[in-house]
């Protein structure tokens, strides 16, 4: 029998970020991060004037954070003892939006957090290399776990046999971002998103 498998996204899945993106902006630029918007594009604003700050520069800062700062980002409650249960049952695989060369960081950072799962860095959507990790490991039932709604359109449609779980794990963002239409369920807390995930690997 073809051994299931969960792919996984890592921030605001696994790792908490945009809180700690927030006190970075603020310690680091004088930029404050307004997480309950829910809206990147708009939710910088600068400290001493109150400007907004460009969206072409949001992305710098971002790409600022994780070279130099991903050591501040947290474990989600329950995330590690969940793969645990998971890992039982399934392969696992991280399918994180980074560039290549942050491989080596992300595989150091989750493993200092006690998850040392296989890492994939991807930009874009999620679908194609969703396939290409499902066809890779001859995978038999899968699910994905995201916070990004643009993603389970993606895996829906590249890998639309994917049970697909939207989650968004910081408290303080979840209430501004609505239900992925694309995903099977929305779910905010690993103890119940487990139960879930097993249920459906196994075929219950």
């Amino acid at each position: 029998m073809k051994r299931p498998l969960l792919i996984s996204d890592c921030d605001e899945v696994l790792l908490h970020m945009v809180a700690h993106f927030a006190d970075w902006l603020e310690d680091a630029h004088g930029i404050h991060f307004d997480i309950e918007s829910g809206d990147f594009a708009t939710a910088l604003t600068r400290i001493s004037n109150g400007e907004p700050v460009a969206p072409e520069e949001v992305w710098p800062l971002l790409d600022g954070f994780f070279r130099g700062e991903m050591h501040r980002q947290t474990l989600v409650t329950g995330a590690l003892e969940a793969l645990g249960r998971i890992g039982e049952v399934a392969d696992i695989v991280i399918l994180t939006n980074l560039g290549d060369e942050a491989h080596p960081w992300r595989v150091a950072q989750l493993a200092a957090h006690g998850i040392a799962h296989e890492v994939v860095c991807n930009q874009g959507g999620k679908g194609i290399p969703a396939r290409a990790i499902i066809d890779r490991l001859g995978a038999g039932t899968t699910a994905f776990v995201d916070d990004l709604p643009v993603h389970h359109a993606s895996v829906a449609k590249h890998a639309p046999d994917v049970w697909r779980l939207h989650m968004v794990a910081e408290p303080r963002l979840a209430p501004a971002v609505p239900p992925a239409p694309h995903a099977h369920a929305r779910i905010d807390d690993w103890p119940t998103a487990c139960d879930w995930i097993i249920e459906r690997l196994e075929g219950k």
